[in-house]
């Protein structure tokens, strides 16, 4: 701190005294309405908590946008701005000056980074992404509920910890949550919003072609009120990785292993939910259509072939397997 405050006292000084040479005070006008960048290109600065002027200064130096240290200092000091810089990433856009760019860190006008979370990730995978996405602070290992973040997309400042945007993400999802439990249709075969979230979960991950989302929840729906086994081969793969891509084709045997998520052998929905799903998954579940579905399988076109009965399903099913052999 000391040898910061000494090197800070130095260039003011320098700066001080170059204007007082006789440099005067047209040179300082003409440095700080100097244009940092030329032509299309733009650059970033981060300040870190704890970082002042001195650190600016050099960042606006290394990186060409000013020709001397002791240009960032004079200009901050003679607009006042040097006690008033906010910590944080900003952009330096093409043909901005030196006093444009101070006031809009002073300003706080900070670069907002953006984070995609897709519907249908697990909680490892989501965990993974913002460990790997640029800016966030990472301070520990990132264990996260499955089920429970909303995939969506969230906007984020350089600095900001893992934590507190995963939490935000968790926040999302208690909210609406909340909000179409109580608007959910009337005698369905779940009784809490966790179960929801479980349901959802796997019809997030039975079909990526959104107007089918209502269908696959009410089969499921259908197929519980019966107290129908859900057969559904996410859940399987879900007990044999716990969140990651299995990379490969069920086996027979796996088909008949029996885990805690084998929906092929337990009745009812599994422990916990088994990904992410989004926010059409969830009011599918909770609002499921009227249909007499019981039964669908992929249909070789990226959707599915719905059926009432065990021997339509069946007819559909031996499509399919022709599909499959001319693949």
């Amino acid at each position: 701190m000391i040898r910061r405050r000494f090197y800070f006292s130095v260039l003011l000084v320098v700066a001080l005294l170059s204007l007082a040479s006789g440099l005067g005070w047209g040179v300082w006008t003409a440095i700080s309405q100097q244009k940092l960048i030329s032509g299309n290109e733009s650059r970033t600065v981060y300040l870190a908590k704890g970082d002042g002027l001195l650190r600016l200064a050099y960042q606006l130096w290394d990186q060409r946008a000013t020709r001397a240290l002791w240009h960032t200092v004079i200009t901050s000091e003679a607009l006042g701005l040097s006690g008033r810089l906010q910590a944080g990433e900003y952009r330096i856009t093409p043909d901005q000056t030196l006093e444009s760019f101070l006031n809009s860190i002073v300003k706080g006008e900070r670069i907002q980074r953006r984070l995609v979370v897709p519907e249908g990730l697990s909680s490892k995978q989501v965990a993974i992404l913002v460990e790997n996405s640029f800016g966030i602070e990472v301070s520990r290992p990132i264990t996260i509920s499955e089920g429970s973040v909303l995939p969506d997309t969230y906007f984020y400042e350089r600095g900001e910890t893992a934590d507190a945007i995963i939490s935000r993400m968790q926040t999302a999802l208690a909210s609406e949550l909340e909000r179409l439990w109580d608007q959910r249709a009337n005698d369905l075969p779940i009784k809490s919003k966790a179960e929801a979230i479980i349901l959802a979960s796997i019809v997030e991950k039975e079909t990526a072609v959104a107007r089918e989302r209502p269908l696959v929840a009410a089969v499921f729906i259908n197929r519980l009120r019966q107290g129908m086994r859900l057969q559904s081969d996410p859940t399987i793969i879900y007990g044999i990785t716990q969140g990651l891509p299995l990379g490969r084709g069920i086996t027979r045997s796996e088909l008949r292993t029996e885990t805690p998520y084998n929906t092929y052998r337990i009745n009812g929905l599994p422990p916990g939910p088994i990904a992410n799903a989004g926010l059409d998954s969830i009011k599918a579940v909770l609002n499921p259509p009227d249909v007499p579905y019981y039964y669908f399988v992929a249909d070789g076109s990226g959707g599915h072939a719905f059926a009432k009965t065990l021997k339509e399903h069946n007819r559909n099913v031996a499509k399919w397997r022709q599909i499959e052999k001319n693949l």
